[in-house]
This record gives C-alpha cells, structure tokens and sequence, in this order.
C-alpha cells in the first residue's frame, strides 16, 4: 500500500537527521577552535600567553549540533507538510496578504517612532532612557537612512556599490571641517554636505559608467578606500588618524543644549539634563530618515525613478528604448549619495568627534547587507533589516545574563559579529530575496498588482 504524499513529506529521517547534525558539528569545530577554543591573555611579565577553553568550545559546537538536529526533526518536517498542503494560487494568496500587512504595518511604525522617545522616557526613567534612545534609536535611524540612501543605487538602479561609505564620510568631514572654520549652523552645512557628497557622487560615477556587477563592485570598493586613505593622510586637512573633535552641535532655534543660564533647560525652566539634546537628535535624524523616504517614494512615480528600474532590470533593453543610461547611473550615485552626505553631516553632529575608523569598509558591508537581507527596492524590508541587524547587535551588549551559561569570563560584546554572521547565513538560505520579497510595480496598467517572490528575478527582489 501506498503511502499519501503529504505523509511521505513529513517522514522524519532520523539517521540522516543524526548525520547531518555530527558534520554540522565538525563543521562548528573546525570552525570555533581558533575563534573561541583560545583566549590571548597578557601575562605579569608583559607577555602574550595562549589559554584555552575548551568548556565554552563544547558549549557553543553543542548549540549547533542541537540547532541541527532542531531543523531536520521539527522545522523542515513542518515546511515539507505546509509546502504538499499548499493550494494552487497560494503565493499570489499570501503576496496580497503581506501587502495588506505592510498598508498598515507603515502608519502603525511611524506613530511608533514619533511616540519612542516619551514611550522610553514613561518606562526608563530620565537617566535610563538617554542608552534607549541613543544607542537604539538614532543608531538605528542613521542606518535605515543609509540604507535607503544605498537602496536607491542597488535596489532601484541595480548598481552594486561597495564604497557607500565614502559619501558618509564626505558628509561628515564636510560638516565637521566648514563648522569648525566658518562658525556655520547645522541646518545651513545639513544641506552644503549633502550637495559635496553629490558631487563626489557624480564623479564616481562617471569612470564606471560602463562597468556592470563584479567590476562596478571592485571599482566603488577601490573608490570607499582612496577616500579612507586621503583621510588618513592628508593630515594637515583633515588631522589624520588623530580625527576633528570639539565639532560643534546642533541648537534649538540657536539655544544650546548646555548647563547655562542661556541653555535649553534654563530658558524652559526645566531641571538641566542631557536627556533634551538626545531627544532632538533622535527627532532631527528621524525627519532626515523620513526625508529620504519621501524623496525616494516620488523620484520612483518619475520618469527618472522608473529608468533606474529599467536599468535594474536589463541595461542593455533600456539602451534599446532609448532611456539615456549615463544620465540614469550618475542620478543614482548623485542621489544615493546625497542621502549618505546628510546621515554623515548628522553623525558628526551627534558625536562631536569623528575619524577615520568611523568610515572604514565594514560600514559599507553592514549598510550592504542590510539592503540585500531587507529585501533590495523593498523600503520597509530596509528598514526591518536595520532594525534587526543594528538593534540585535547593540542588545548584544546587555545580556550579561549569558555569564550564567558560559561562565564569568564570557563577554557577550566579542561574539556580535560571529552571531552576526551567522544570522546572515541562516536568512540568505531562508529568505534568500530578502525579508520583503515581493515588489510593488511603479509603473501599472488599470491596477496595481503586487510581484509575488516567485515571479521576481533571484537577488532583485
């Protein structure tokens, strides 16, 4: 007799399960020796002494060996019997669903970001909201605003740009070097460090114009590192490694935010603390953030938005249909890089310091990876992407609790970017088009219909 389709899906492999989960562990140990088997520790004598730990080793190939067995016992089993009781029309089913989540998911996150702030202070207190706010939320804010300052360059023009980051530090060092010289206000250099870093934009783009995937991506790398190098060279502009400090910061209607009788606090009447100034930077980065969402949104409804589409798609139909492609990519350098001026100009404000280690090319990776895993073209997959990415590796920073597992040695703080990684790898096998996988046409005949995943192009959803 016949077993039904839908119970031979769901047979559990149990040897199979136990061998995947013994290779995974292998894997795991070749892996983790060097990284968390050794500890380098300095010595009385000042010198460097190897230490090993082979308890947190056992521990952390364990947890892989568990998730292993974890996915081929419970999860894939559950994703086989969805998948064989799945109906035909089920994807473009589940894209309408996700639409009409993501109509009211939008409003329902920007009254939250608008509220955050009060939300932190109600539940925090006045000193423990200021980490909140900070670290979390403008944090994460100047991400999602890079992130979709490199999304109108990836994900609507479809040009990988791995030097995104110079934009960044051209904006900051543009804010920090004119504010410093000429005494100029922040809302008169926000807009003059946005047009610089156009600028720097155009002439990027101008020797690529006829280089497409793997040698774009090289060229823009080459172009993120000549910036860095220029930074830490010319140091009589720009100070070196040692970095531009005492940048001034951004006032309330020319009020500053200090202990003073003319301070923000004095002149309101209210008990000082630095509690004010972090509020207003969290909303100024919000409305930047909020800013290029919009310019993004109406550049897509413009012609110039659906030729960066077209060059997405296929550069050499668009040259056929008579869309100008060397105006299209350097408006989308131009662009993309002037959002990544502003969030510069905003982040040298907010620190007061800055240096080259600021801007290095793991900040264009991180900002990269957020478009991609997000979903590339998808603005709310961006910005889910910055959320998890940027807020998970800075609550890495308060789960002391973990010392109770792996021992009083154990720092949660030197894993961010291991588990990081790891986390990379896990949603590119799950959702390798992204968080949000499919796609709103800009352009549309009677009715807009929303792309569902399968019917998108692999990496371009």
């Amino acid at each position: 007799m016949e077993m039904p389709p839908s119970a031979s899906a769901t047979r559990v492999d149990v040897p199979r399960a136990l061998k995947d989960a013994a290779i995974a562990g292998l894997l795991a140990f070749g892996m983790f020796l060097p990284l968390i088997g050794f500890r380098t520790y300095q010595t009385m004598s000042n010198e460097l002494a190897l230490e090993g730990r082979p308890g947190l080793l056992a521990i952390f190939v364990g947890l892989v060996m568990a998730a292993s067995l974890l996915g081929s016992l419970v999860v894939r089993p559950l994703a086989e019997r969805r998948a064989a009781m799945r109906k035909p029309g089920a994807s473009v089913h589940a894209a309408r669903m996700r639409a009409t989540i993501a109509k009211w998911f939008t409003p329902f996150a920007l009254g939250f970001m608008v509220l955050y702030p009060f939300m932190v202070w109600s539940f925090a207190g006045t000193q423990g909201s200021v980490k909140w706010i900070d670290n979390f939320g403008i944090q994460v804010l100047i991400y999602i605003m890079l992130g979709w300052g490199l999304n109108i360059v990836v994900g609507l023009a479809g040009l990988l740009d791995l030097g995104y980051v110079a934009f960044y530090a051209v904006g900051a060092y543009s804010y920090a070097l004119l504010a410093k010289e000429f005494g100029l206000s922040f809302w008169i250099l926000l807009p003059l460090a946005g047009i610089l870093s156009a600028f720097w934009g155009i002439l990027l783009g101008f020797p690529v114009l006829r280089l497409r995937g793997d040698y774009l991506a090289i060229v823009t790398l080459a172009f993120g590192e000549i910036i860095r190098l220029v930074l830490i060279n010319w140091v009589d502009f720009t100070n070196g490694y040692a970095g531009i400090s005492s940048i001034p910061r951004p006032s309330f209607f020319g009020i500053p935010f200090n202990a003073d009788d003319d301070g923000f606090a004095a002149v309101f009447g209210l008990e000082f603390t630095p509690l004010y100034r972090t509020v207003f930077l969290y909303y100024i980065i919000l409305g930047l953030a909020l800013l290029t969402a919009f310019v993004t949104l109406r550049l897509r409804r413009l012609p110039v938005g659906r030729a960066w589409e077209a060059l997405r798609e296929d550069e050499i139909a668009c040259r056929s249909l008579g869309v100008n492609t060397t105006n299209t990519k350097l408006t989308a350098f131009a662009t993309g890089a002037m959002f990544g001026g502003f969030a510069g100009s905003f982040f040298a404000a907010r620190q007061g310091f800055i240096s080259p280690e600021s801007f290095t090319f793991v900040e264009s990776a991180m900002i990269l990876a957020i478009v991609v895993l997000g979903g590339m073209g998808s603005m709310i997959g961006v910005a889910i992407a910055a959320v998890v990415m940027i807020g998970g590796t800075e609550i890495m920073r308060d789960l002391d609790f973990l010392k109770l597992v792996f021992g009083a040695d154990f720092d949660p703080t030197q894993y961010r970017m291991l588990l990081f990684g790891i986390a990379m790898v896990l949603i590119m096998i799950w959702k390798p088009r992204g968080f949000i996988s499919t796609r709103d046409p800009t352009a549309y005949l009677k009715e807009r219909k929303t792309v569902a995943a399968t019917f998108v192009k692999e990496g371009r959803g």
